[in-house]
């Protein structure tokens, strides 16, 4: 269990806590007011997440990022008091420090195409079994134990010293501290799922230096607190805390699922869909790691069991494509003309690695479904509803998978995140599921951001007790199953059969 590193609970007092959430497209700095039975959320800063395209690859605008950060910090100040910082990111990406704390270059983007030939390095020196039977990781090319085989090809390997992860970058940068959060550490394939430590004999075996990894933090723990030239550009006090909190932005967004009991499933659907289910314990079976099922860590021990989705990037991509071709309706037109569209006259598979990079995704659904025997779909609504159709297949074979692998029957869905706000894809995925789905809150990473921050300073209690704060503060949508089932029994024999042929790419 984490602990609560102040006990200064306020006597009817609301606290400010400043959520940094920084996602793929964009970064944002969101203040939470959290008081006796209250929670609300503004927003004091939003910037874009912009990658840049150098010759040796695709990389993070880190230096922006953190100015956005300060500037967010310093907009939040103006508007009172702020109790404590907390940052999340998305997984798996990381800068590494030389000997004197400076930063060897700008981060490697997930998305840049580098590991290729690192899978297979790795690979000849730890399978893919007991990579799995160690890290529990779903297969993915981005895996940080991929990347960083990659790396070590490049000169500046051999100054590095230290390797943070994105959040623990920017946390060591507002406070001179250096560690590793817990729940982004296991997105690594470096941490042991079952013991929740760095797994030594691996990063042995692979030829990486024990030194390079700090020590674990879990979240609720401090982190330290902000600098003084950090203090003094950003308005906020002196000896404002930094504390940690679940830093992978998925972590935080199911810890601030709002669930009143067990025996929930959960999608968080943004750029990505992460689909599955919160257990006390992994699942390392043979037929999970065939599955390509995930284990990472969530709040107080648990285990996200999961698969990752290509999710809403699909859509996005879309909108972007027709942009630059001279202009795209706006998303409201376009899920009314997808609502329109025939349903099921294409379906794709979501996580074929085609899907994978950025560029003209029409004309990869297009050879997708070129390749799979199917017509393109009929105008921008038609590629809307095969992809939001494609989505909601993908999300009921993962969650029964997660199901039947792990032993448990979910009795609802929690679909949160920014696909919450998308009532076709929310419809969808209850009428391809079965099952009931609540939707929301779309900005479930931050509240699970500021109660971390907040139950550190005694303000809320366990797990249980901050969903139900975020259930009873927060709005929420319900569906019930309402489509036709055997359509969508067709759809997904359909998928299945696509999955399966021959020639197609691997899945991410």
């Amino acid at each position: 269990m984490p602990m609560f590193v102040r006990s200064s609970a306020r006597s009817g007092r609301d606290a400010v806590f400043a959520a940094v959430d920084l996602g793929a497209t964009s970064g944002r700095v969101i203040t939470g007011r959290v008081g006796p039975g209250s929670l609300a959320l503004t927003e004091a800063h939003r910037f874009p997440n912009t990658p840049v395209r150098l010759p040796d690859g695709m990389r993070w605008d880190v230096l922006a990022l953190y100015q956005g950060v300060l500037d967010g910090l310093r907009t939040a100040g103006l508007a009172g008091p702020v109790d404590s910082v907390g940052i999340d990111t998305w997984a798996v990406d990381y800068g590494l420090l030389d000997a004197d704390g400076s930063l060897l270059g700008l981060p490697f983007h997930y998305r840049d195409g580098r590991t290729t030939d690192a899978v297979e390095k790795v690979l000849s020196v730890c399978g893919k079994r007991e990579l799995y039977a160690i890290g529990g990781l779903q297969h993915l090319l981005f895996n940080t134990v991929f990347q960083l085989a990659a790396h070590r090809t490049r000169a500046q390997w051999g100054a590095a010293r230290t390797l943070l992860l994105i959040p623990d970058l920017l946390v060591h940068w507002l406070t001179g501290t250096v560690g590793a959060e817990i729940t982004n550490a296991s997105t690594t394939g470096l941490l042991d799922a079952s013991a929740g430590t760095w797994s030594d004999a691996l990063i042995g075996r692979l030829g990486l230096e024990r030194s390079l990894f700090p020590p674990l933090r879990e979240p609720g723990s401090p982190a330290g607190a902000l600098l003084p030239h950090v203090a003094e550009y950003t308005g906020l006090g002196p000896g404002t805390p930094v504390t940690t909190v679940a830093s992978h932005d998925t972590a935080s967004a199911v810890a601030a699922v709002p669930a009143t009991g067990p025996g929930f499933a959960y999608v968080s659907c943004g750029t990505w869909s992460l689909a599955g289910l919160e257990l006390s314990a992994p699942v390392l079976s043979e037929e999970s790691r065939a599955a390509n099922f995930t284990n990472e860590r969530g709040v107080d021990g648990t285990v996200r069991y999961l698969r990752n989705i290509m999710g809403l990037w699909l859509l996005e991509e879309c909108r972007r494509a027709w942009e630059r071709r001279g202009g795209s309706p706006e998303l409201p037109e376009l899920l009314a003309r997808a609502a329109g569209a025939r349903p099921f006259a294409a379906v794709i598979d979501p996580d074929d690695e085609a899907f994978l990079a950025p560029g003209d995704m029409p004309a990869r659904i297009d050879a997708h479904l070129a390749r799979t025997g199917q017509r393109p779909p009929d105008g921008p609504g038609g590629y809307v509803r095969c992809v939001l159709e494609s989505l909601a297949l993908a999300h009921r074979r993962t969650l029964r998978g997660a199901a039947a692998l792990a032993g448990v029957e979910p009795d609802r869905i929690h679909l949160v995140g920014g696909g919450s706000r998308n009532e076709l894809l929310c419809q969808w995925t209850a009428d391809a599921t079965g099952l009931p789905i609540t939707a929301g809150p779309a900005e479930a990473t931050a509240l699970g951001n500021v109660l971390m921050q907040a139950r550190a300073q005694g303000m809320v209690g366990d797990l249980m007790e901050m969903r139900r704060l975020v259930a009873r503060t927060q709005e929420l949508r319900h569906y019930t199953p309402q489509g036709n089932q055997r359509a969508w029994d067709r759809a997904s024999a359909r998928l299945e059969q696509i999955r399966t042929a021959p020639g197609r790419s691997e899945p991410v």
